[in-house]
């Protein structure tokens, strides 16, 4: 009986003590599994705080990059056009251990690269104004549709009475929400995304990301957004033709102000600065054509140049050299389009030049860059008189506005940052315009800089 009990009381305790392990690895197995779940917690929020630093990183480096730009523009050896862009940095440029790019755009379409964007700073005096042009001329942007041609003019005037394919205040009041129509200039181009017929494939086109090439994304069909048609060219919307910054201020780049030659009483002062840049005979030989009525002062630099051609007998040599020091208004000039700058799509929209003479005309000042730096070589492509009258008001060589497209990235390659600013240099410093954050639209680098960057990293690792 003894011996029973012994072997009941060793089995009790084998049996207990089984349970006690069993307990013992559960336990154990909840501690280890609570210490993997903190520790794969802590990588997380390791790596959150390493891309969250590598993002400021990126923001402090497209900062850095606008102070850049400032720099640049206030340095640029000829005021007044667009700065040559192997003058500055603009891609990968190193801040500390990030980097950032100025996204541009290529000033030859036909060697456009489908990899990579082009690099630079981007002339608003490129592109029309929507403060200033006429519906005709908004019409012929390519992807640009009636009504929202019409739309934009109804939102800029002053009336409330919609015009042809227009859309006054009775349209906007019926949307949800309602609102009014503005009657009042475009201060932005974010505000025709409330004008009636902007949809999002005429603002945008294909060029989802505003970076200037055809991305992946943009050449797949409906494979993924946005809708295209695969034909390996870039189709853009109409955003990419248009500003609401271009204009010309008063001032001289030594800070004086421009001699406005429509008033009579700075013909002396007109004398003086031809002499000081083509000597006494040139001058007297210019006043004496003003005073002898032998020119009657235009609105506008073209004719002015070919009255002063025929009468006084300058050339366009001799005008590229005070071109820039006159003006035709006390007020800034908005809208006038930088022709030694401006696009094929947006050259054909100004009248007499069109579809006929635009692409002659980009043409003409690739090949001619020298006489191309005067307005006086428009009078070499557009030959008819009819012509020239007609291109004359809207034409300038001068560009004092320039959006800087700021991406970058931190160490590694991470922390995307995007940022848009539009620089004024009409009063002489540069000024931020304009600043909006284009993070969201996506990578807008191409897939060599993601290489790149790829490659880099590996390197240093």
């Amino acid at each position: 009986m003894n011996l029973l009990i012994r072997h009941s009381n060793l089995a009790d305790r084998r049996t207990k003590a089984g349970s006690v392990l069993i307990i013992v690895l559960w336990v154990a197995l909840g501690l280890v599994t609570i210490a993997l779940y903190f520790a794969n917690s802590m990588s997380f929020e390791m790596r959150a705080a390493d891309n969250g630093f590598a993002a400021l990183q990126a923001q402090q480096a497209v900062n850095g990059g606008a102070r850049y730009v400032a720099y640049v523009l206030a340095n640029q050896l000829t005021p007044g056009v667009l700065p040559d862009p192997l003058s500055y940095q603009s891609e990968a440029v190193p801040v500390g251990d990030a980097r950032f790019w100025i996204i541009g755009r290529p000033t030859n379409t036909l060697v456009m690269s489908v990899d990579r964007p082009a690099y630079g700073l981007i002339d608003e005096a490129s592109k029309l104004n929507l403060n200033t042009a006429t519906a005709e001329m908004l019409e012929a942007l390519p992807g640009m549709t009636a009504e929202l041609a019409g739309a934009i003019i109804d939102w800029r005037d002053s009336d409330d009475i919609p015009g042809d394919s227009g859309a006054e205040s009775d349209t906007y009041l019926r949307r949800q929400p309602a609102y009014q129509c503005k009657n009042a200039k475009f201060e932005t181009l974010g505000e025709l995304r409330l004008l009636q017929g902007a949809d999002w494939n005429i603002l945008y086109g294909e060029d989802a990301n505003l970076n200037g090439i055809l991305d992946r994304n943009e050449n797949d069909a409906d494979q993924s957004p946005p809708s295209d048609n695969k034909n390996g060219r870039l189709e853009p919307g109409v955003l990419e033709y248009l500003t609401v910054y271009s204009r010309e201020g008063n001032l001289r780049s030594d800070g004086t102000a421009k001699i406005n030659v429509t008033n009579p009483t700075n013909i002396d002062q007109l004398q003086i600065l031809i002499e000081q840049k083509l000597g006494s005979a040139k001058a007297t030989q210019v006043v004496n054509a003003l005073r002898g009525q032998g020119v009657t002062v235009q609105t506008n630099l073209l004719e002015f140049y070919l009255q002063l051609k025929d009468a006084a007998q300058v050339t366009s040599e001799d005008f590229a050299q005070f071109e820039s020091d006159i003006t035709f208004s006390d007020q800034p000039i908005e809208g006038l389009v930088n022709v030694n700058t401006a696009s094929e799509a947006v050259l054909a929209c100004i009248p007499g030049i069109g579809t006929d003479h635009a692409s002659a005309m980009v043409a003409y000042r690739q090949t001619s860059s020298a006489s191309a730096q005067s307005i006086a070589w428009v009078a070499e492509v557009l030959t008819e008189a009819a012509d020239q009258r007609q291109a004359a008001p809207y034409l300038t060589t001068h560009s004092y506005q320039f959006t800087a497209d700021i991406a970058a990235v931190g160490h590694y390659g991470r922390g995307y940052q995007r940022t848009q600013f539009v620089f004024d240099t009409s009063d002489g410093t540069p000024k931020i315009r304009f600043r909006r954050d284009l993070s969201q639209l996506g990578w807008a680098l191409g897939p060599y800089t993601r290489d790149w960057l790829v490659a880099q990293k590996e390197n240093r690792l």
